[in-house]
């Protein structure tokens, strides 16, 4: 029992008193059966992102690029494959290649063997005629063909050994008998032989009818063994 009905029950209300209360509170039940309900909280809570955990670094070794495949020679002699190789030595030392003919008097002149495997490595150098008169030649020299490598592999050859004459400049640059422009003084009929400084200072006086002297001079080829 609501209160006003509980209130108009009693005897001190009469039957008008009564009826007023009982109409006031019907019309109280009503308007309260009838009031709209608040909505339900739909608000949620902001959801919290677990933490990214970075990926550990990778440790593994990145692989090695393999070293870039020697050029082709299809020579078919030692002697064809002395002009790739030479022309090989060439693109490899560009800014040491004396240009245009050499001067009449070389600072030294060798003689050299090298001996390249199946995969265009150096496996051994033999000098048939070394500078010895310049050891810092020869060491350079030798020095300039291994850093050359890999040669252009000997595809019909397998491992191959060639001869070459090294021309080389008091200016530290140099031409390759193979490939050579030549030499200032050469007489035209044929290529003249390449003569050393030290050579030249060797060559004895010669005294001619007359008294007048004149060097004899004696000239050294790249192919001869014993200047």
């Amino acid at each position: 029992m609501t209160p006003l009905l509980a209130l108009a029950s009693t005897p001190h209300f009469g039957p008008a008193r009564r009826r007023s209360l009982a109409w006031a509170t019907a019309v109280a039940a009503l308007l309260a059966g009838c009031a709209t309900p608040l909505p339900p909280d739909t608000t949620q809570p902001p959801l919290v992102q677990p933490p990214v955990t970075p990926a550990p670094a990778s440790t593994a070794t990145p692989a090695a690029t393999p070293p870039a495949p020697a050029a082709v020679s299809r020579a078919q002699t030692a002697r064809e494959y002395r002009a790739d190789a030479a022309a090989h030595l060439y693109a490899k030392n560009s800014q040491r290649i004396f240009k245009g003919k050499l001067p009449p008097l070389l600072y030294a002149v060798g003689v050299l063997q090298v001996h390249v495997d199946g995969q265009g490595n150096v496996s051994g150098l033999s000098w048939m005629r070394a500078p010895n008169h310049a050891p810092e030649v020869v060491a350079e020299i030798e020095r300039t063909v291994r850093n050359a490598a890999p040669y252009p592999v000997a595809v019909k050859l397998g491992k191959v050994t060639y001869t070459d004459t090294w021309l080389w400049d008091r200016s530290g640059q140099f031409q390759l008998d193979t490939l050579t422009e030549g030499q200032l003084g050469e007489m035209p009929a044929r290529a003249a032989p390449a003569k050393t400084e030290a050579q030249a200072k060797k060559a004895a006086p010669a005294k001619k009818p007359g008294g007048t002297t004149q060097m004899a001079e004696r000239h050294c080829a790249p192919s001869t063994a014993n200047c």
